[in-house]
């Protein structure tokens, strides 16, 4: 699944790991039922609900989507522990190079797994990774029931805000 990103971005969006309907379509969040675009622009990250297929488009507006692993599955529970810690150097390695100004992993789960933080909440971190802050996003499947769109899209808000300053 390609990355878009580019150096420099304002945020840095990572996904846990491409689903299966990603994969086939080469779309980040394609899914029907996944809530990413739509909190995306509801928060007001993008003046308009972009399509998957849409996907570069993030780049005018100085943001980006990469994944904590590369590899597609049905679910996220099917990744490994080692998947999650490798995926998490290796996305180090990656924000040290593009230098984002957030990085905004999506799903408190995988960030916890990659990152080896069991105490992390939603919301912005202590963690950096150089001058790059990190956020920590719900998970936009619409299996997580914990999260509205309403509240994904205030969340999201809260880190468009940030990503302001």
């Amino acid at each position: 699944m390609p990355d878009v990103v580019a150096d420099g971005l304002r945020v840095l969006f990572c996904g846990i790991n491409p689903g299966l309907m990603t994969a086939a379509t080469g779309h980040h969040f394609a899914r029907p039922g996944n809530r990413f675009w739509p909190a995306l622009h509801r928060s007001g990250f993008t003046p308009r609900q972009l399509l998957p297929s849409e996907q570069r488009e993030l780049l005018s507006y100085g943001l980006g989507i990469t994944n904590v692993v590369a590899r597609a599955t049905a679910r996220a529970d099917e990744l490994s522990t080692e998947e999650y810690r490798e995926g998490g150097r290796l996305l180090t390695r990656k924000v040290a190079r593009l230098r984002p100004r957030w990085l905004a992993v999506v799903g408190i789960t995988a960030y916890r797994a990659a990152f080896d933080d069991r105490t992390a909440r939603v919301g912005p971190q202590e963690r950096t990774i150089g001058d790059t802050r990190v956020w920590v996003l719900p998970n936009p499947s619409g299996l997580n029931a914990h999260w509205t769109p309403a509240t994904l899209a205030e969340e999201f808000g809260r880190l468009r805000e940030a990503a302001a300053e």
